[in-house]
């Protein structure tokens, strides 16, 4: 009996190697290197949507908010301009942002439904359109502040695990679904002991590096620790950047009406 299993073991890796032996002989018959051979390894982790939703819900919670934002961007040593917001969010797909400094553009409001985004002005009857990729100040884009849904906007691949800091990180790679997001390509570090968010590399349509995050100053918010503070770095001019501060997050019951066109018109 034990003679038989043997047997059948070594004609299981006879079929193997004879399968990469033909496989290299066709690679090789079409002038192709050894590495066009497709690898099978972890990096196609069915669970990466799952890393990423892990960590969006440690971003920020689940549930309608509010929360107070206040950015401010430098050039070197030098502060260049600080500006504050109110964000008003419910679920993935609806979100107002509206400036509260400076005063000069006190009563400006960003509306986001889904994908669309428009900007309401004092004494504008109709509300302009604008895209989520467009900058809003400094380092920061207006999807930045007005959707931060990556599970829901991007496809993600598990590309490796890296140890930083003595911490092992997952690094995912995200690509949108679709081109109206605020950008193409996402590289992101998730911490792989807590789901926590390390670091993000936002990319173009042309797969040109465009800025770098990382999250850090994580506090107690709305029944988790949570970053409080996103730094977003200029991919060519190191020495700007804009930080992002996130105060007063709370749960808040916001009814669906607030989220339209003609309620915001209304209050302007």
């Amino acid at each position: 009996m034990k003679s038989m299993t043997c047997l059948l073991i070594i004609r299981l890796a006879e079929g193997s190697l004879r399968n990469l032996v033909r496989a290299c002989v066709a690679v090789a018959c079409l002038g192709l290197p050894l590495a066009a051979i497709p690898a099978i390894s972890a990096t196609d982790d069915p669970d990466a949507a799952a890393i990423v939703r892990k960590a969006d819900e440690v971003r920020f919670p689940s549930e309608a908010f509010e929360a107070s934002v206040t950015i401010e961007t430098t050039n070197g040593a030098a502060t260049e301009e600080t500006r504050k917001y109110r964000i008003l969010s419910k679920g993935n797909d609806d979100t107002i942002v509206m400036v509260t400094e400076p005063a000069s553009e006190r009563g400006q409001i960003l509306l986001m439904k889904g994908h669309d985004l428009w900007l309401f002005l004092p004494n504008v009857s109709q509300p302009v359109r604008l895209s989520l990729s467009q900058r809003l100040t400094g380092q920061v884009a207006n999807g930045d502040l007005a959707r931060v849904n990556f599970a829901g906007d991007y496809d993600a691949r598990l590309v490796r695990t890296e140890v930083i800091d003595g911490e092992t990180m997952y690094v995912l790679e995200l690509l949108a679904r679709e081109r109206s997001v605020t950008y193409h390509k996402v590289l992101y570090w998730v911490r792989k002991t807590n789901d926590w968010p390390y670091k993000a590399e936002f990319y173009s349509l042309s797969d040109r590096l465009l800025k770098t995050a990382t999250y850090d100053d994580f506090k107690p918010v709305a029944g988790r620790l949570r970053p409080t503070r996103l730094r977003m770095q200029d991919a060519l001019r190191k020495d700007e950047q804009s930080i992002l501060e996130y105060t007063e997050i709370k749960p808040r019951d916001l009814p669906d009406r607030i989220f339209t066109k003609d309620y915001l018109k209304r209050i302007q």
